[in-house]
């Protein structure tokens, strides 16, 4: 099971923004989490040079679904995180495909199990990118970002990243399967950008994972 959980801050961004390396060892120690990544965000919805201080994530690979309800619903850390926050959403999601390399693995294990067919679409995209060819890439940025936010089934997407301008990644949930295969594999916009990439070779390293959201959580506090 993996989960990828956002978190909106108003009072205290600068608790959070610390959190990017103090979190780090608790969740090294947390039971049952075989992968995980604190991830700021960027501006807007979708990659940007500017980040958002007010938005962060974490995202989790979980031996089985119990840890993940027991770390989410009961651990300290979590409870402290909605203390500070005013808004937080949980994803629960079940990898249906994945390939590429994150730090030098695939953490995502693809399930064999049938797909909800009413279930929406979880999709990460991460990349490490050439040092040298970070200009062409960010050039590239605000079409990447029109084709996605223009896209048909669509529901939300954000950028994320763990470090500013060479690390990024973008989640993105959408209606149905269907609706990914026309964006990732139709005519429009974004294909030409995924042709450019593999010709220019933008990417040191990259992955892509689609999953089947099973669930989500929500919760607004008054932080």
């Amino acid at each position: 099971l993996t989960t990828i959980s956002f978190f909106k801050y108003k009072k205290n961004k600068f608790w959070a923004f610390t959190q990017m390396r103090l979190a780090f060892d608790i969740l090294n120690k947390t039971p049952g989490l075989s992968f995980f990544k604190l991830l700021g965000t960027g501006s807007g919805k979708g990659f940007s040079l500017y980040p958002d201080f007010s938005t962060y994530a974490i995202l989790c690979v979980w031996e089985k679904e119990s840890f993940a309800t027991a770390f989410i619903e009961k651990s300290n850390h979590s409870k402290l995180i909605s203390e500070k926050a005013f808004f937080r959403e949980d994803f629960f999601l079940k990898t249906i495909k994945s390939h590429g390399l994150w730090d030098g693995i695939n953490p995502f294990h693809v399930s064999k199990v049938d797909i909800n067919e009413k279930n929406k679409i979880g999709i990460i995209t991460r990349a490490t990118l050439n040092k040298s060819r970070l200009f062409e890439f960010w050039k590239s940025v605000p079409q990447a970002s029109q084709a996605m936010q223009n896209a048909k089934g669509v529901e939300w997407f954000k950028g994320i990243g763990e470090w500013p301008f060479i690390q990024q990644a973008t989640f993105s949930v959408w209606d149905n399967l269907d609706s990914v295969k026309e964006f990732a594999y139709g005519k429009g916009a974004h294909s030409k950008i995924v042709t450019k990439t593999r010709k220019r070779n933008w990417y040191k390293e990259d992955l892509f994972a689609r999953f089947e959201v099973l669930r989500t959580n929500i919760e607004s506090f008054k932080n």
